[in-house]
């Protein structure tokens, strides 16, 4: 099971630069809203581009989705963990809960 990280750890994160967080609804969902600097990532796509959107297999990593009930963030988690990245955690809550605490988010 993929370890979780809360919303101010991965806000601090995110402030301090030092994860790289993947958005894993993709398509218009990310089109719509993203948190700042998350990258798009499905699980169709993990196998075909990990390598080259995450270099370092080392490196902290963080999915999301929508909310708890979102299975994606901990399909594209599991399959990261799987491919041998070694620090992935998932913010369970998602973007609703990022949205609801008024913290920023991006559009594409």
């Amino acid at each position: 099971m993929t370890a979780l990280i809360s919303r101010d750890e991965l806000k601090a994160a995110i402030d301090a630069g030092t994860v790289t967080v993947l958005d894993a609804l993709g398509g218009e969902y990310y089109a719509k809203q993203h948190l700042p600097g998350a990258l798009a990532l499905v699980l169709a796509d993990v196998d075909a581009q990990a390598s080259t959107l995450l270099p370092d297999h080392d490196a902290a990593i963080v999915t999301y989705c929508s909310n708890p009930a979102c299975p994606n963030s901990g399909q594209v988690a599991d399959r990261l963990a799987a491919l041998g990245y070694t620090n992935v955690r998932k913010y369970r809550d998602g973007i609703q809960d990022w949205v609801e605490a008024g913290l920023p988010i991006e559009s594409a």
